[in-house]
């Protein structure tokens, strides 16, 4: 007799994964999302992460009187470098991702759910790729304008090191230009 074969996380059937309570966890190298990589720091062997850590569980919940409701509940993590957007310099940004996906019939009702639903809502589709959910779910997780809390180094020009008059002068900006409007034409300088 022989074993049954452990689901493809490249082509997971959900409903199939749900029902038998299934569970599937792994490591992904990073170089494998590209889309995730896309505004990063290259890739080297002192990268913070060279792979993006996974698992999966399928759950199908049947409600009394109601359809099963199928379930999908992921986990990732990783670290990327990216440019701090504030000084420039490179930064570690850790990702960590635990989203709960709901999977209905069809792609118009899980439109309908998704509004009124805490839950991500997926239409169920005969196959689907594990890593490219992992990775979309990444790439959502980024910060829109990654910065340090505070950077290790001071800016290269902040608003300090302007030179303009002290504090207490009574000289201003445009102090002289006033004087030269008020000059009469023919006036001498």
């Amino acid at each position: 007799m022989s074993l049954p074969r452990p689901p493809d996380p490249r082509r997971l059937d959900v409903a199939a994964f749900a029902r038998s309570d299934g569970r599937l966890e792994g490591a992904w190298p990073l170089a494998g999302m590209r889309r995730l990589l896309q505004d990063a720091l290259p890739l080297t062997p002192d990268s913070p992460a060279q792979s993006v850590a996974w698992s999966a569980r399928g759950e199908r919940r049947a409600p009394s009187g109601g359809q099963d409701q199928i379930r999908l509940h992921l986990q990732a993590q990783t670290a990327l470098q990216l440019t701090c957007q504030r000084c420039l310099q490179p930064m570690t940004v850790e990702l960590h991702v635990s989203p709960t996906l709901r999977f209905v019939r069809d792609e118009a009702l899980a439109e309908q759910l998704d509004e009124d639903s805490e839950e991500d809502v997926l239409a169920l589709s005969a196959t689907l790729d594990l890593h490219d959910l992992v990775e979309d779910e990444l790439i959502l997780a980024l910060p829109l304008v990654p910065r340090h809390e505070r950077c290790p180094q001071p800016l290269p020009m902040s608003a300090g090191d302007l030179d303009g008059p002290a504090e207490g002068d009574s000289q201003h900006a445009f102090a002289g230009l006033a004087g030269l409007l008020r000059k009469t034409p023919g006036q001498p300088d």
